[in-house]
This record gives structure tokens, sequence and C-alpha cells, in this order.
């Protein structure tokens, strides 16, 4: 500390270097996530990927199909989860979870959207024949970190997580601006660089982006 500080601007100063650190430690790899998807997403274009597509198909039981028309509902395109059974069944023949997913019935099929991070599956069981058909994609981890980066059918924690990591962020950046208020005076370069910072994107945004 300096001899020309005063008790006050010596406590805040500490106080904003504390809170500086501890928000940028808590979103130091948040931060390096979120700047590399945002490079990979902005040249997404350039960057081929070459999807992997893997299909079963199995066979309801006899016992499973019966229990499959009981659990029907009335009408179509209704959305129902599931029994309990069933999805034990597909977890043990496809290596699949389906709990806690609608299924989508109608008078021919009941269908089962699985969307995930990076690739997409779904599952289709024939009513009449009990024929089970699984479908997955995997478009690769560039994608999948791509869709970390969108919040992409990424579930509720990693929601939270986005939100905290937000509110992070937003400390981090606040901290610095009036950290670098505190230090200003010594450093005749650090408000032309904000503005810069100010006025670069904004001059982009007005001419460029139509």
């Amino acid at each position: 500390m300096r001899k020309t500080d005063t008790p006050q601007r010596a406590y805040w100063l500490k106080t904003l270097h504390q809170w500086h650190w501890i928000s940028s430690a808590i979103c130091l790899l948040g931060m390096l996530l979120f700047s590399v998807t945002g490079i990979t997403l902005n040249h997404a274009a350039q960057i081929g990927a070459q999807p992997q597509v893997m299909t079963r198909a199995v066979q309801l039981p006899a016992g499973l199909r019966a229990l499959l028309a009981e659990g029907a509902p009335a009408g179509d395109h209704q959305q129902v989860p599931l029994s309990a059974a069933l999805v034990r069944w597909l977890s043990e023949q496809l290596a699949v979870d389906v709990d806690g997913s609608d299924a989508e019935w109608s008078s021919e099929e009941v269908y089962v959207s699985l969307p995930r991070p990076g690739g997409d599956a779904w599952l289709r069981i024939d009513r009449e024949s009990g024929a089970v058909e699984y479908e997955r994609t995997d478009r690769g981890w560039i994608s999948y970190l791509n869709d970390l980066h969108k919040g992409r059918h990424t579930g509720l924690a990693w929601s939270w997580f986005i939100d905290l990591f937000a509110v992070a962020c937003l400390m981090f950046s606040v901290t610095g601006l009036f950290i670098l208020k505190l230090h200003a005076a010594n450093r005749p370069t650090t408000w032309p660089l904000v503005g810069l910072g100010l006025v670069i994107p904004l001059l982009l945004a007005l001419l460029f982006i139509h």
C-alpha cells in the first residue's frame, strides 16, 4: 500500500481485489470454455464434422407388449411417460435412459425424443408388432462443447451453472472496472483503453451489421 493511500481508499481497494480474484477463480474454467467455444461457434461452417450414427433394434416380449397396451392413453399425440417396467427393460436391452422423458403416443407407435448435447437420439416402439428401434447420432466433442455453450439440451443443473457463471463474470467485470478507477490517476492510458473497448464493438455493430 502506498503512503498516499487514505484508510478508506485502501479498504475499498483491498475489498475490490478480494472480490475480483474470488470471482475470477470461480469463472476461470468457464471463461476458458466459453471463449474457446465462442471461436468454434463463430467458425462452425469451417469446422467439419462426421456424425456417427448407431442404430439398434429389439423386440418387446409379450408381457411388456400387453403392459404397453394397458398404459396407452386415449387419443393420438398424447404425451405420457413410459411405465417403470418398460423404462427398466429398455435400459437393460439398449442401455438407454428414458426415465422422465415424455413419450408421444399415436395409434401406430410410441415415439420418444432423446436430444442431448453434441448429438441426438430417438426411440420408436411399434404398438402392433412390438418392434423397438433406437437411433443415436454423435456429432463429436466440438459439437458437444458448442451445445454446452448454448445450453442446448443440457438440463437444469447446467442451466443453473450458466446463470451462476454469468453472475461471477459480472462481478469480475464490475470489480475490475472499480479497480481501474482507483488506479486510473497513475495510469493515464486506462480510460482511453476502456473507451476503445466500448467504441470498437459499437462501431462494428453500426457499420457492418445490417
